[in-house]
């Protein structure tokens, strides 16, 4: 294993990278997968970087971890070209990352998992410009900010507009989902005070209603910021530590690819 870092703009992106070497039979190319974490548009909660990294890089996939501008450098889509730089940059650089160029995954939590959703909202929006080589072949959305009106967090809803209703209007993904919209993984805590389930709940209501393929886990309980729900990062959950191994099949599956 080797890793890489690089800069999205103004973004940190850090990778671990498996290697390829000469006994290897089969040569191959693996998924990628970009981790977006959580933290209000404010921070990034490490909880949420190498932890989950560390278990999907056990699971055959290259893996990617950007830490992308908050607070006030949050606004005017400052987030949103930085994980698009850094999905153009992992397709470009595929060959020399032994990367299957079209199996780009896109994991996001909290806000971040608002982030991933509105790379997938916005990636051909030529409002907002971005290179049509940074739209993701999936996204993974745990337990995501989605709505920046009715059950929004509102710290995160006021930082990614700038205090801009017309932005926040925009903001407001479910209203954003078209058929282009990426094949979609969601899990969701139920007793999540801080960004409600039904953030997911309304995403999944669009998908649906627009033919995008999706796959929906909404937990009888699990509060907010869990990430692995293992004791690793201090908070175990048992009821929804399945989200790992659900997630993992979807995305097999969705790659058709056997690790």
């Amino acid at each position: 294993m080797k890793t890489v870092s690089f800069h999205a703009l103004d973004g940190v992106v850090r990778g671990y990278i498996q290697e390829d070497y000469d006994t290897l039979q089969a040569h191959k190319v693996r998924p990628a997968l970009i981790i977006c974490p959580g933290g209000a548009y404010v921070w990034c909660s490490p909880r949420e970087e190498d932890p989950p990294a560390f278990a999907f890089l056990s699971m055959g996939y290259q893996v990617f971890i950007l830490e992308y501008s908050g607070a006030e450098k949050a606004a005017d889509y400052r987030p949103l070209r930085e994980l698009a730089d850094a999905v153009r940059q992992v397709r470009e650089n595929a060959d020399e990352w032994h990367i299957d160029p079209d199996k780009i995954a896109v994991m996001g939590f909290s806000a971040g998992g608002h982030l991933a959703a509105s790379l997938g909202a916005f990636w051909n929006d030529p409002e907002v410009g971005l290179p049509v080589s940074a739209r993701p072949d999936a996204l993974v959305l745990c337990y995501p900010v989605i709505s920046t009106k009715e059950f929004a967090h509102e710290e995160s809803a006021m930082w990614v507009s700038g205090k801009d209703p017309t932005m926040r209007e925009k903001m407001h993904l479910p209203d954003r989902v078209t058929a282009d919209y990426p094949p979609t993984f969601l899990w969701h805590g139920g007793e999540d005070d801080a960004v409600p389930p039904e953030n997911s709940l309304m995403l999944a209501c669009a998908l649906k209603k627009h033919g995008v393929p999706f796959e929906l886990h909404l937990f009888g309980s699990g509060a907010h910021g869990i990430s692995m729900c293992s004791q690793e990062v201090e908070t175990p959950d048992e009821a929804c530590r399945p989200w790992v191994g659900l997630c993992q099949t979807w995305l097999n599956r969705r790659f058709n690819y056997t690790p």
